[in-house]
């Protein structure tokens, strides 16, 4: 079997994070791990974060931006408040 790749799939969730509360259905939406999808990606925490559906401190945005963009867009969670971000294996 080939080695699985990865997917991002961003998550509008109560504060605690619960799984419970992060349906898939709501944003509907995956991001492979490429350059141009991890773009979408923070294109969408930004517009989320703009209509004020998930909160994120000025000073951590950058920090965001990274993590999702050059790093690892799980640990962006970390500084998003009502909004996560979970990778799965896409085979």
């Amino acid at each position: 079997m080939a080695k699985p790749g990865k997917v991002f799939i961003f998550f509008n969730c109560d504060a605690d994070k619960s799984e419970a509360s992060m349906n898939i259905f709501y944003n509907r939406a995956v991001y492979k791990d490429t350059k141009t999808s991890r773009k979408n990606l923070w294109k969408k925490v930004k517009e989320e974060y703009g209509a004020e559906r998930i909160q994120i401190a000025a000073e951590n945005l950058k920090t965001v931006e990274l993590a999702i963009t050059e790093g690892d867009p799980v640990e962006a969670s970390n500084f998003i408040q009502f909004g996560a971000i979970r990778e799965i294996e896409c085979y």
